[in-house]
């Protein structure tokens, strides 16, 4: 039965994390540009007030259950030897990953909480925030993909496209055009946790028979 719950802990933790970021993705509105007055800031949470905060929550699980699947995979991957120092860099990134997710999560949930009830000032403070604290999930993403390339292209046991993909996810995310790299790994994620679910199996130890 643990060997079983074992094996799912990728499948399902990598498919929550892409359903809780598409379900907040999907709830959320576009928000208002870093150069947008107080006014028009605090005028657009008032009108997308529960939509923002609802989205913010789902991104904030989202994120929780990401740091599950980098521990899936860091698991699965260590199991090859060569692998075994890129693989811990696999639950670094993720981790970093979902502060940053968490970090935008909590101020545009801070605006999006009582907007009528802060000044102009501070509204369009935080909507800068909201729009330019993205760095670590930048650099979460690329240890992320960079790490988890360098495991697979050093044995273990995924192909090996899927290695040159996580590689390029890893350096685009360092680039200003991150997010298109966050929509190929989510394809990603979910390819690799079927994988990981169908090989788990066949790479479980095997207890010895001879008594030794």
């Amino acid at each position: 039965m643990s060997d079983r719950l074992s094996r799912l802990t990728a499948p399902v933790t990598g498919l929550l994390f892409v359903g809780l970021t598409l379900a907040g993705a999907a709830s959320s509105t576009n928000t208002p540009n870093s150069d947008a007055s107080g006014a028009r800031v605090i005028a657009f949470y008032v009108a997308h007030r529960h939509d923002q905060r609802l989205g913010d929550i789902l991104f904030v699980f989202a994120s929780l259950f990401f740091v599950f699947f980098a521990g899936s995979l860091h698991g699965y991957l260590r199991r090859t030897p060569a692998a075994q120092g890129a693989s811990a860099l696999v639950v670094a990134g993720g981790v970093l990953v979902a502060v940053g997710l968490s970090v935008v999560s909590g101020i545009d949930y801070a605006l999006a909480d009582v907007p009528s009830q802060i000044s102009a000032a501070a509204a369009q403070a935080l909507n800068v925030l909201d729009n330019d604290v993205f760095f670590t999930v930048s650099v979460g993403g690329c240890v992320f993909g960079l790490a988890s390339g360098v495991a697979i292209l050093r044995g273990a046991r995924l192909p090996n496209w899927l290695g040159w993909v996580a590689v390029v996810i890893g350096i685009v995310m360092a680039t200003p055009v991150f997010w298109f790299a966050g929509v190929v790994l989510f394809v990603w994620v979910l390819i690799v946790s079927t994988l990981i679910y169908l090989r788990s199996a066949s790479t479980a130890p095997v207890a010895s028979s001879d008594g030794g």
